[in-house]
């Protein structure tokens, strides 16, 4: 905070000296004072509110051109703080942001964040009763709110008429590749939004999407009416997330027990494992909870309170895997996934890179692991069938397309980056091809056993740990998980797995150390910090 501190403080002198003597200030120096007021306005909220002290590549570019009234187009993969470029203009820019986003339970997880962190959020959609409904609506009409999210469908039915009489600063699509028919998750009820612009009196509209191709990009624009929009595209490569491709069959295990050595190497992790069929999925998730691991199944075959209830338990770390089909999609903003795993081959490098792009949100390292063999195209290509021609060839050409890729002997992440028109030098430690690394044949990443001390009611999983910081790590999660019951939220709304690697590694012992963290800002010090420093004073004390 020294810095945002030494900011403000000459921020404050320029603007003393510019009241006593305003000649002395030409135009070009006033445009310079005002901008820099801007930025450590945003740098402050940004560790304040969220708790980074640096934007990330992109962030800051599309925010000052949605301050500055314009429409805005930003394509970033999963995991790039897309969600920031909304939520810092709602605090700083005042009055209402209205965000229109997909699905129920992601709103719902979202507005547990920012609540947690201090932003003043809530969300209209077809989960509350009416008494809930109309205690948001006054609470909107009452100025109480920063932030609203909406499903596209109320926008078109109940809540729009509702919104137009608020103070409405600018609106935000997530998810805006739904919108095009070229893309490769479109919902008829995004179409819905053609004329939102100018139904809200032109308001400045920022689209988000992380799987644009240019054609796709170039729909969302024409669709949503956007005029000269700033458009950034940020790079496809997170160094994060380790990519593995492994052809079925051969001398090695099957798939089977390949994936559960897979999730026993990484024992109190959390993890997806996609599978192409419902029965793979309920085959999958009852053989590794032969095996003793949390596991649950998810997919469209199950009844909705057995699909919440998956969901709600993989949200709150009470399993550690979901073995699913896509259905498990764009409604999981879980931070803290450390692997994906596709027991068969995903039918697109769209909705591969969506689905590996659940992993490692927190910036954390992730494994994604990709089986696949020729098998899995012939069955992909089966769903083609009675297609209309263009969209069943169109269909045919991406699947093909993603069995070169798990072929290829070249960096993965460069034909990824690639694929979206992205030109990228080899990894070089990111994936197999570059480390030949072979993820079956490695040995256990653990080897010292270490006991986790329980944490109130909850006792945390016992994996082993390797040296003391990672058996801090593990009390920290112990530690979150107590707290994250007791408020009803879910574990990594309380801090990420990279803000609990950062407490074990430098061990902050007083206030100023602990805000210091990336991932802490005032409100989260505030609710937890007390807590977690003695955690981490009794654990040192315990060595």
């Amino acid at each position: 905070m020294g810095d945002f501190a030494g900011a403000q403080r000459m921020l404050e002198g320029l603007r003393a000296a510019y009241r006593s003597q305003p000649k002395a200030f030409p135009p070009r120096v006033l445009v310079e004072l005002k901008g820099l007021g801007e930025s450590v306005k945003l740098r402050t909220q940004l560790k304040e509110v969220f708790g980074y002290s640096t934007f990330r590549p992109g962030q800051e570019e599309v925010i000052r051109a949605v301050f500055a009234g314009r429409d805005a187009l930003a394509v970033m993969p999963t995991g790039s703080g897309k969600s920031l470029l909304y939520q810092l203009p709602a605090r700083v820019m005042g009055g209402t942001t209205l965000v229109i986003s997909p699905l129920i339970a992601l709103m719902k997880d979202q507005v547990d964040a920012l609540t947690e962190g201090g932003l003043r959020a809530t969300c209209l959609n077809s989960s509350l009763n009416s008494e809930q409904r109309m205690e948001r609506i006054r609470g909107l009409h009452r100025g109480d709110f920063e932030l609203v999210y909406a499903a596209p469908e109320g926008i078109e039915q109940s809540i729009g008429p509702l919104l137009e009489r608020l103070d409405l600063r600018f609106i935000a699509v997530d998810e805006a590749h739904c919108i095009s028919h070229w893309g490769h998750d479109f919902r008829p009820s995004y179409r819905n939004l053609a004329g939102l612009k100018a139904r809200f009196g032109g308001l400045p509209v920022l689209a988000l999407t992380a799987t644009a191709t240019g054609a796709v990009a170039s729909d969302i624009v024409e669709q949503l009416g956007m005029r000269d929009p700033f458009a950034y595209r940020g790079s496809f490569f997170r160094p994060n997330l380790k990519l593995h491709a492994l052809k079925k069959g051969g001398d090695g295990p099957g798939v089977r027990d390949a994936i559960l050595r897979l999730v026993q190497a990484r024992r109190g992790q959390t993890g997806i494992v996609y599978c192409l069929s419902r029965k793979s999925v309920e085959a999958t998730a009852d053989f590794l909870k032969s095996h003793g691991i949390r596991a649950r199944a998810y997919h469209a075959g199950m009844d909705a309170g057995a699909r919440d209830e998956a969901q709600e338990a993989f949200r709150r770390d009470d399993v550690d895997v979901v073995v699913a089909t896509i259905a498990f999609g764009m409604g999981i903003d879980k931070s803290n996934v450390r692997f994906v795993i596709h027991r068969d081959m995903p039918k697109s490098l769209e909705g591969f890179s969506q689905e590996i792009g659940r992993a490692g949100r927190d910036g954390a390292d992730a494994d994604c692991v990709l089986f696949y063999s020729w098998a899995d195209v012939m069955s992909l290509e089966r769903f083609s069938d009675g297609l209309e021609s263009g969209l069943a060839e169109l269909q045919r050409r991406q699947v093909r397309e993603m069995y070169r890729f798990a072929e290829a002997q070249q960096c993965r992440h460069q034909l990824l980056a690639r694929h979206f028109g992205e030109t990228l030098d080899a990894c070089g430690s990111s994936c197999d091809v570059c480390t030949g690394r072979n993820l079956l044949a490695e040995s256990p990443r653990l080897t010292k056993q270490v006991r986790v001390k329980s944490a109130g009611s909850f006792t945390a999983p016992e994996p082993v740990a390797c040296d003391a910081e990672e058996a801090l790590y593990l009390h920290l999660k112990a530690v979150r998980k107590r707290l994250a019951d007791a408020r009803g939220v879910p574990a990594y709304v309380v801090f990420t797995d990279a803000t609990l690697q950062h407490m074990a590694r430098f061990r902050p012992e007083t206030e100023a150390h602990f805000l210091a963290l990336s991932g802490v800002g005032v409100k989260k010090l505030e609710l937890y910090g007390a807590v977690f420093i003695e955690a981490i004073r009794n654990f040192n004390l315990s060595l």
